[in-house]
């Protein structure tokens, strides 16, 4: 049977470029960074290839780039790691409305600290809007946490225009880009960005490595203890298969950016319009236009949104009916019914993310089995409806 695999905003199939890095490093190149011999010096030589790599889509310094285990520790160590370094400067944070769990628990955490958070919410785009943002602060802020592109719906944040406020009223700003770093172009530098995360596996790139960016000068509390490594912010023994292989696709993606964005562009507006030509009750969730390229949140009103992906995974299509990290969960997506949508309709939802090996015939084939699919599942709820 013909397997697609359409969810690639869960996690991304390693390149086959970046495993021939990896098992270079597994095999062969195997020494401890840290040690002063031979083996040491080489393996250190290829960390900082990858940090620089890694730095480049950010348009930062290479020593402002911090690895880690992947975006959840980025996520914590900038939101709990600046909150308890700086706590005798404010205990007030803004969050997004919808952001990723890792920042959403991360502020939890903070308020079971007796931090003050706000949560700005986001319009029915799920875009979170700056003028927004700028209401929120007080004289008390010290941290603002806005993701630049939704996890599950694909909207697109102004963060050039969050980080400005930001910037002009002297409170540190993070976005979580695990999402759109490598996807759509990032500089932190014009958009006033303090600390960014970014994630390997979204971007075909191995598992359990990801990074913090922090602009030079700010300072966050570690959240491990031990060594030297990282400049004493993330201790331990890098994970250097990992981090070349994070290097590896960041410089594979710093060339293909644009031409793969449009291609995925291509591919996505050909899937929307082969199913809406031929079904109706089909609303499109996050922003038409500014969306991430490879995106398609679509609520199926009148199907059961788990039943509609368990019949594309029987046909070889794999989805899914929101964000990974809040899989097995039973209640409506939290992202959709934050931007409006009733539970019936966030369970009528599913997320499409193309990606790099998707072809236009795997598409087609989408469409067909989608159609097909809802028509199915819409003829039975009649069936019963009738009884």
């Amino acid at each position: 049977m013909k397997r697609i695999y359409l969810d690639h905003s869960a996690t991304t199939p390693v390149d086959a470029r970046v495993a021939a890095v990896i098992k270079k490093y597994l095999l062969e190149d195997f020494g401890n960074p840290s040690s002063l011999h031979y083996f040491g010096r080489e393996t250190k030589e290829a960390l900082e290839d990858a940090r620089a790599k890694v730095a480049g889509l950010l348009n930062c310094r290479p020593d402002e780039i911090y690895f880690t285990s992947g975006g959840t520790e980025a996520d914590n160590l900038a939101l709990i790691g600046y909150a308890l370094k700086h706590r005798q400067h404010g205990e007030h944070i803004v969050v997004g409305g919808i952001e990723h769990p890792a920042v959403n628990n991360s502020a939890v955490e903070l308020e079971a600290r007796g931090f003050r958070i706000t949560l700005v919410k986001p319009d029915r785009y799920g875009e979170v809007k700056p003028e927004a943002v700028a209401e929120a602060l007080t004289d008390d802020t010290i941290l603002v946490s806005i993701m630049h592109v939704n996890n599950e719906i694909g909207t697109i944040n102004d963060i050039g225009a969050i980080g400005s406020f930001c910037r002009e009223h002297g409170v540190t700003f993070h976005t979580d880009t695990v999402q759109s770093y490598g996807k759509v172009h990032i500089d932190v530098q014009a958009m006033n960005i303090d600390m960014a995360s970014i994630s390997s596996h979204k971007i075909y790139g191995p598992k359990g490595v990801g990074a913090l960016y922090m602009r030079r000068g700010i300072e966050v509390q570690p959240r491990t203890f031990g060594g030297h490594q990282e400049n004493s912010i993330r201790v331990g023994t890098e994970n250097l298969p990992g981090i070349v292989g994070l290097g590896k696709a960041a410089e594979i993606c710093a060339v293909e950016i644009d031409s793969e964005a449009q291609r995925l562009i291509s591919l996505r507006d050909s899937l929307y319009h082969q199913i809406t030509e031929r079904l109706d009750r089909i609303s499109l969730n996050g922003h038409p236009t500014r969306r991430l390229p490879g995106n398609l949140n679509l609520t199926f009103h009148g199907v059961e949104g788990e039943a509609l992906l368990m019949l594309l995974d029987q046909r070889g299509i794999a989805v899914s009916s929101g964000s990974a990290c809040s899989s097995g969960s039973t209640s409506p997506s939290a992202v959709l019914t934050g931007i409006g949508l009733s539970d019936e309709e966030a369970q009528s939802s599913i997320r499409i993310t193309i990606g790099r090996e998707n072809t236009k015939e795997d598409i087609d084939y989408t469409a067909e089995v989608i159609v097909d699919s809802v028509k199915r599942l819409r003829a039975m709820a009649g069936s019963v409806i009738a009884v």
